[in-house]
């Protein structure tokens, strides 16, 4: 069973100050797993939890997370404007993009970010910007097919990112050469894992690739980015990934690989967003229509323009009828929002209890890559994001769009004020 953080009656007393839908996080959660995290890695004196501010981009979570000792991964302008608004700068913010345009680029050595190039071709770039910083990283690729035992995990020949090894230490003899003095790996090879195993595997070939490295060129690998990838039970029967056990396995590997080769210096550094925010995080939305025709149909005030996974990706999201936690699930309902899309469907033939016009629905695991895929898609604006605190209280931080919001950017030709 799935467990949501609010009650009906908390709900209800929600929605008299702030309307469905919404966004809600749980500070407490939020803040629990951020120590874990911490402490599942606290045998690395450098370890650092960097947090992929694309999955949350909102100022009130990173202030949260900056307080629990994390730090930003950023990717796009504005996220580093994001990250520097709450005090993050330096090596605070990790900078790990792709296809980057000039501003970008500067902004991020104005804050003295850790560049992680993506590809040897970003190096010349950048340095027609700004000067290369002693403390550089690169983003590994090594093709092929990523599995654990017999299971693949996904396809790193595929993706866009990193480089291939041969690229990886021509960057960094080029790097070297260039004035940087430490060294950083960073890669990323599956999303969404479900298995204890991926991280100490993904850090077993980075930390072979890092003996190999130091050794050829002579140069110090001050941290690898194990980046994101550690998955969440979206679904009532997967198992949740141990993030302890997780830790216990990349410490093995560590001793077995960088201690030997007197490399007991090298940071650890994750990229998690699902992990850290996802099951903290819900969409608050209240049953505004039901049809009845070939299929059995309930209607939300909240759409794909809310929470765009469902319908980008056939994702699974368990929902929750407040009230209703304990009723028996013998009514089979597709749960839809009111886009022109037949694909905006948070859930198909999902057997359900019996869902009343006005019922409020808790869709779980909203917290990462659910509000930040928003968008305005037949003019639907973005719905609010809320805060429940520690001590219960309940915070906005972040309003909900306005259709003046929504006309902002057409101000100039003047048509929207005859």
């Amino acid at each position: 069973m799935k467990k949501p953080f609010v009650t009906l009656e908390q709900a209800k007393k929600i929605i008299e100050q702030y309307p469905t839908p919404f966004h809600i996080y749980d500070e407490k959660g939020i803040r629990e797993n951020a120590r874990k995290v911490n402490e599942a890695f606290s045998w690395n004196k450098g370890f650092r939890e960097y947090f992929a501010v694309k999955a949350t981009p909102t100022p009130g979570i990173l202030q949260v997370l900056k307080e629990e000792g994390c730090g930003t991964d950023c990717s796009s302008l504005t996220e580093l404007m994001m990250a520097e608004a709450i005090g993050c700068k330096g090596h605070d913010v990790m900078f790990s993009s792709n296809v980057t345009p000039a501003e970008d680029f500067v902004k991020a050595a104005e804050l003295g970010a850790i560049i992680n190039f993506d590809d040897i071709t970003h190096i010349p770039f950048f340095e027609k910007l700004a000067s290369i910083p002693e403390t550089v990283c690169c983003r590994f690729n090594p093709g092929g097919v990523f599995q654990v035992s017999n299971d693949i995990m996904d396809h790193p020949g595929d993706s866009k990112y990193g480089m291939t090894k041969t690229q990886l230490k021509e960057s960094f003899k080029m790097l070297k050469e260039k004035g940087a003095k430490h060294f950083g790996i960073h890669s990323f090879l599956a999303s969404s894992t479900k298995s204890n195993d991926y991280y100490p595997m993904l850090a077993k070939i980075l930390f072979e690739l890092a003996v190999e490295l130091k050794n050829e060129l002579d140069i110090h690998i001050a941290f690898i980015n194990l980046s994101g990838g550690v998955g969440i039970p979206y679904e009532p029967h997967e198992k949740p990934c141990d993030i302890m056990v997780i830790g216990e396995g990349v410490r093995k590997v560590y001793e077995e690989v960088l201690v030997p080769a007197g490399m007991d210096d090298v940071a650890i550094y994750t990229e998690m967003g699902r992990f850290m925010l996802a099951p903290y995080g819900a969409l608050i939305s209240e049953a505004i229509h039901e049809k009845h025709i070939y299929k059995e149909y309930i209607g939300l005030d909240a759409c794909a323009a809310n929470l765009m996974r469902p319908a980008m990706y056939g994702s699974y999201h368990h929902i929750t009828v407040l009230g209703k936690e304990n009723a028996v699930c013998d009514h089979k309902y597709d749960i839809t929002g009111g886009l022109c899309e037949n694909n905006d469907k948070f859930a198909i033939d999902r057997m359900m209890p019996e869902i009343e016009i006005g019922d409020i629905l808790y869709i779980h695991d909203t917290g990462a890559h659910g509000f930040a895929m928003g968008y305005n898609y037949n003019g639907k604006l973005r719905s609010a994001e809320l805060l429940l605190q520690e001590d219960g209280n309940v915070k906005m931080i972040r309003r909900a769009e306005t259709p003046a919001d929504y006309f902002a950017t057409f101000d100039f030709t003047g048509l929207l004020n005859k």
